[in-house]
C-alpha cells in the first residue's frame, strides 16, 4: 500500500507542476502603428468604409456568376488540396492529444514449440503449447508541459492550415470571376470590333460606288479596303482570348471544357459596378486576410515548439503497470501461479550530453524568428496589395472617364467627315483618318472597360473577403 500511495503522491504533484510549461508563452505580435487606419490610396468618391461583403461577387448581379462561383467552391482541385490538407492536420492534432491519456496495449501469443532434452525435466514432453497474454498501461507525467507544448503546436498548426485553405477560397473565387470577366470583356470588345468592322464595310461600299463614278482614285478604295482589312484581323485573338477564358472557367470550376453550360459564353458585356466599393480599413482588413491568420498561427506553432524542445532537457517520467499470464493453454493461464504483475515509474533522460537538445532549442528559436519575420512581411504585403489596388483602380476609372471622352468625340467627328464626303466638301483622307481614329478609340475603351472590372476583382481580393460564409467551411469548424 505504501508503494501506491507513492505512486498517487508522485501523480499529484506532477500534475501540478505540469501547469508550469517549459519555453515561452505565445503572445500575439504588434503590427504597424499606422497599419489599422484608413488607406492611403482610397478615395471617397470611389470607395467606403463600410465593411467589406462577404460574398462580394454578387454586388455584380449576375445569376450565372454566382453559380460559377458556387461550382468552384465545390469541385476546384486547389481547394480540395488545402482542405484535405486541413483535414490532415487537424488529425495530427486528435494523436498530439492523445499523449494526455493513458497508452494501453494488449499482447497475445501462442506457439507450439519443441523443446531438446537438455531443457526439459526428464519425463516431461518434449512438445507442447505455450500461451502468452498481457495487458500494459502507462501514463506520461507531463513535468514540464511537452506534451501541452505538442498541443500547443499541432492546434496551431490545424488554424494555419484553415488559414492556408481559406486563402485558397478566396484566390479560386476571385480567378473564376476574373475568368467570368475576361470571357464577357473579351465577349464586349468582339461586339465593339465587328461593329467597327460593319461600319468600315459601308465605307468601303461608299468608295466603291464613288470610284466608279470617277469621283474618287482607287487608292482611295486601297486605303479604306487596308483599313478594313486590319479591322478584322483583330477579331481572332480576340475569340482567342474569349476562349481561352472559358476553357479557364471550366478548369476552375472542375469541368472539362466540353462541361461548361452554355448560358456562360452568353454574356457580351464587361462587368461593371456603378457603385463605391466598401473597403473598410486597416484593422479591419487584417482581421479579415486569411494569408496574416496563417501566418500569424504559423508563429504561435514555431513558438510552442521551444517549449517542446526545452522540455527534452529534462527527465521523462512514466508511470506505467502490466499484468500477464502464461501457460500451456487458455484455462492453465488464469490460475495463480502464472500470473505476473509490475507496476512503478520509469525514468528517462537524455544526460550529461544534452548538447543534441539545446541544439533543438536553437533550431526551434530560429524558426521562430523566421516565423515571426513571415507574419511582419505578410501583413506588410496585405497593405502594400490593398493599396495598389485602391490606386489602380482609381486611375484605371479616371483613364476609363477620359477615353469615353475620346470616344464620343471620334464618333461626333467621324459622322461628320462622312456626310461632308457625300457633299464633296472634304478629300477622302480625311474621312480615312476619322475612321482609323474612330476604330481606336473604341477598342480602347473597351480595353479600358476590362482594366476596370480587373481593378475591381485585385481589389475585392486584396481585401480578402469570401471565405467567411462558406457553409462547408463552418460544418467541418463545428465537427
Amino acid at each position: 500500500m505504501t508503494f501506491f500511495k507513492n505512486v498517487l503522491l508522485l501523480g499529484v504533484s506532477a500534475a501540478t507542476l505540469a501547469a508550469c510549461a517549459a519555453g515561452p508563452n505565445y503572445k500575439r505580435p504588434m503590427t504597424p502603428a499606422h497599419a489599422e487606419g484608413n488607406f492611403i490610396a482610397a478615395s471617397p468618391a470611389l470607395v467606403t468604409a463600410d465593411a467589406p461583403k462577404d460574398d462580394w461577387w454578387r454586388l455584380y448581379e449576375d445569376p450565372t456568376l454566382d453559380q460559377l462561383v458556387a461550382d468552384a467552391l465545390k469541385a476546384n482541385t486547389d481547394l480540395r488540396v488545402a482542405l484535405a490538407n486541413w483535414e490532415k492536420a487537424r488529425a495530427v492534432l486528435r494523436e498530439s492529444r492523445s499523449d494526455r491519456l493513458p497508452q494501453t496495449q494488449v499482447d497475445a501469443s501462442g506457439n507450439y514449440n519443441r523443446f531438446s532434452s537438455i531443457q526439459r525435466v526428464p519425463g516431461s514432453a518434449t512438445e507442447d503449447w505455450r500461451v502468452d497474454a498481457g495487458l500494459s498501461v502507462s501514463y506520461e507525467v507531463d513535468l514540464w508541459g511537452r506534451v501541452k507544448r505538442s498541443i500547443e503546436a499541432s492546434r496551431a498548426d490545424a488554424d494555419a492550415a484553415l488559414g492556408a485553405a481559406d486563402a485558397m477560397r478566396v484566390a479560386v473565387v476571385a480567378e473564376t470571376v476574373r475568368a467570368y470577366a475576361d470571357a464577357s470583356s473579351a465577349a464586349e470588345r468582339i461586339g465593339v470590333a465587328e461593329r467597327t468592322l460593319a461600319l468600315l464595310d459601308k465605307t468601303v461600299d461608299l468608295t466603291t460606288k464613288r470610284f466608279a463614278a470617277g469621283r474618287t482614285t482607287r487608292l482611295d478604295v486601297s486605303r479604306v479596303s487596308a483599313l478594313r482589312n486590319q479591322q478584322l484581323a483583330t477579331l481572332s485573338p480576340l475569340r482567342a482570348q474569349r476562349d481561352a477564358a472559358l476553357f479557364r472557367l471550366a478548369l476552375l470550376t472542375g469541368r472539362v471544357p466540353a462541361d461548361l453550360p452554355p448560358q456562360v459564353g452568353m454574356r457580351a458585356a464587361t462587368l461593371r459596378l456603378d457603385r463605391p466599393v466598401p473597403v473598410g480599413d486597416g484593422r479591419a482588413l487584417l482581421a479579415r486576410r486569411p494569408d496574416v491568420r496563417e501566418a500569424e498561427r504559423k508563429l504561435a506553432a514555431e513558438t510552442a515548439r521551444i517549449g517542446v524542445a526545452t522540455a527534452d532537457l529534462y527527465p521523462k517520467i512514466s508511470l506505467g503497470a502490466a499484468i500477464g499470464s502464461t501457460g500451456n493453454d487458455i484455462p492453465s493461464m488464469f490460475g495463480a501461479g502464472p500470473l505476473r504483475w509490475l507496476a512503478g515509474p520509469l525514468l528517462s533522460w537524455a544526460f550529461p550530453n544534452i548538447e543534441g537538445g539545446r541544439a533543438r532549442i536553437a533550431q526551434a528559436q530560429a524558426s521562430t524568428r523566421a516565423a515571426l519575420a513571415g507574419f511582419d512581411g505578410t501583413v506588410l504585403k496585405a497593405l502594400q496589395e490593398t493599396e495598389t489596388a485602391l490606386s489602380a483602380y482609381t486611375h484605371t476609372l479616371e483613364q476609363q472617364q477620359a477615353l469615353k471622352e475620346a470616344a464620343e468625340q471620334a464618333r461626333v467627328a467621324a459622322t461628320i467627315s462622312r456626310a461632308q464626303l457625300r457633299e464633296g466638301r472634304i478629300d477622302f483622307l480625311t474621312v480615312l483618318d476619322a475612321e482609323r481614329t474612330l476604330a481606336g478609340a473604341e477598342a480602347d475603351l473597351a480595353q479600358a472597360d476590362a482594366q476596370v472590372a480587373a481593378s475591381q476583382i485585385d481589389l475585392f481580393r486584396a481585401l480578402g473577403g469570401g471565405w467567411q460564409s462558406d457553409p462547408a467551411r463552418q460544418v467541418a469548424s463545428a465537427k
